[in-house]
């Protein structure tokens, strides 16, 4: 998540404040690399980690057979193996694409949609078909990851006390919210209808898509730790206090 936001918001925030929107051409094939690098194995990662839920409460007197140190590392090593792997290939080909509609995007990062855009009408088949490839294989794992879930829900309504399957549920909430966040953001992103499609919305999107998941799912994560929830009470308490004065000393003033 770290990784992701360093790729796109600093050269944003410097393009920004320095009133340009240039980037080198090496700075946009590293931007798309890395992105393109982390997202993939992001994926990847929350694919395995639906297993992990699943053989958790699915088969708890398994879990340390079927998931030991070993069986992890050796799942982690292929998610990030697996993503360098995509973005490289994805990258790759991108730019070895000819570029023969300029070279300005009407994004505020470099990403292959917009790179396309720029490209010749037939040297793009190529690239169209490996993001073909890969639609394939992230719908398997968003199968994977809905079939782990429906089975997880089985297993925790057979539970019959209120305090197990309130402890399931704790355990698979925060991985199902960064799943649906990251899922449903990208979704809408690629699959919008053309109809309402605008360069206004489509750079809404892309921050929805590229910033928001990566910036809340720490915050996702976190929210099983008491210490972490009783600071964002106090917060939203002071905050909610601070308005209400505000208000007050508005009306007193008129």
């Amino acid at each position: 998540d770290l990784g992701s936001i360093s790729t796109i918001v600093p050269k944003s925030m410097a393009n920004s404040l320095w009133n340009t929107r240039a980037i080198s051409y090496t700075g946009c094939a590293a931007q798309v690399f890395l992105f393109l690098f982390l997202a993939s194995a992001e994926y990847w990662l929350l694919t395995i980690m639906s297993y992990d839920r699943y053989v958790a409460i699915c088969k708890p007197l398994h879990y340390g057979t079927l998931l030991g140190s070993r069986a992890c590392v050796h799942m982690a090593a292929a998610a990030w193996a697996t993503g360098f792997l995509y973005s490289l290939l994805h990258t790759a080909n991108t730019f070895s694409l000819p570029l023969c509609k300029g070279n300005a995007l009407g994004q505020f990062f470099c990403e292959i949609p917009q790179i396309l855009k720029l490209s010749c009408s037939h040297s793009y088949l190529r690239e169209l078909g490996l993001i073909v490839v890969s639609a394939c294989l992230g719908f398997t794992c968003f199968v994977f990851i809905v079939v782990s879930y429906v089975q997880i829900l089985r297993a925790v309504l057979r539970i019959p006390s209120e305090q197990g399957r309130h402890k399931a549920f704790s355990t698979c909430l925060p991985h199902l919210a960064v799943v649906s966040l990251f899922l449903s953001t990208l979704m809408f992103a690629y699959l919008k209808p053309l109809s309402i499609s605008s360069p206004s919305l489509d750079l809404v999107v892309s921050v929805l898509y590229s910033v928001v998941p990566p910036a809340v799912n720490p915050l996702i994560y976190s929210m099983r730790n008491q210490e972490l929830k009783d600071a964002l009470r106090k917060l939203l308490r002071y905050s909610l206090l601070r308005v209400y004065k505000v208000c007050v000393m508005s009306l007193w003033l008129l």
